[in-house]
């Protein structure tokens, strides 16, 4: 299986600007630029906001599998990756889970997830620390 994006750059790179399009096209010609990438405030995306989107689903998803393996059936998983950069470089994500899921214990619930932090695609393929906290929310 193979994946792809595009990326079309113009001008300068604090003056320039660009689009991304992704093969299934949820993204198509999305605006990204120096500005949206180090200003706060500018409307459209960055590298390391796709990197932490992309990290926030795979785990999720590997925490579903792990779940579902186990014949449990998660109601809601919602995940918020948090990308930290020092200077131009990437330092660390850390991954903060809450799910309703029947039929399993907190702790049980976390480690899951922390077997779902180390193995997840996205995970294996940084060279970055990662972390993670989880929470159960049972209605």
């Amino acid at each position: 299986m193979k994946r792809t994006a595009k990326a079309h750059w113009e001008g300068t790179i604090k003056e320039g600007k660009g689009n991304l399009t992704t093969q299934s096209e949820t993204l198509n010609q999305t605006n990204y630029s120096f500005k949206t990438r180090f200003a706060d405030g500018e409307k459209g995306t960055n590298p390391e906001e796709l990197l932490a989107a992309a990290h926030a689903g795979c785990f999720t998803m590997a925490v579903s599998l792990a779940l579902t393996e186990k014949g449990i059936s998660p109601k809601a998983l919602d995940t918020t990756a948090t990308l930290t950069m020092q200077g131009f470089d990437i330092t660390g994500i850390h991954l903060a889970i809450s799910g309703t899921v029947e039929g399993i214990s907190a702790e049980e619930f976390k480690e899951i997830t922390q077997g779902a932090e180390k193995n997840c695609l996205i995970s294996k393929a940084l060279k970055i620390e990662i972390t993670s906290e989880a929470s159960l929310t049972n209605a």
